[in-house]
């Protein structure tokens, strides 16, 4: 599965992108977005997310639905 930014929540502040270890978030349109292809949910690095861990703005990274 993969996290997805909800672009109304997402303030723009860039503080998930350098934490992205698949380097899956990127600022595309003046909004950040995520790569579904490529996020694994920092999976091999992290217990959860590192995105949401930084992100100041609750509910704005959510796991991707499919």
């Amino acid at each position: 599965m993969a996290m997805a930014i909800d672009g109304y929540e997402c303030t723009v502040c860039g503080d998930c992108k350098p934490v992205c270890p698949t380097g899956s978030i990127a600022l595309q349109g003046g909004i950040y977005t995520i790569d579904a292809e490529s996020c694994n949910e920092c999976a091999d690095v992290s217990d959860a997310p590192r995105c949401l861990g930084v992100c100041p703005v609750d509910f704005c990274i959510q796991p991707l639905d499919d």
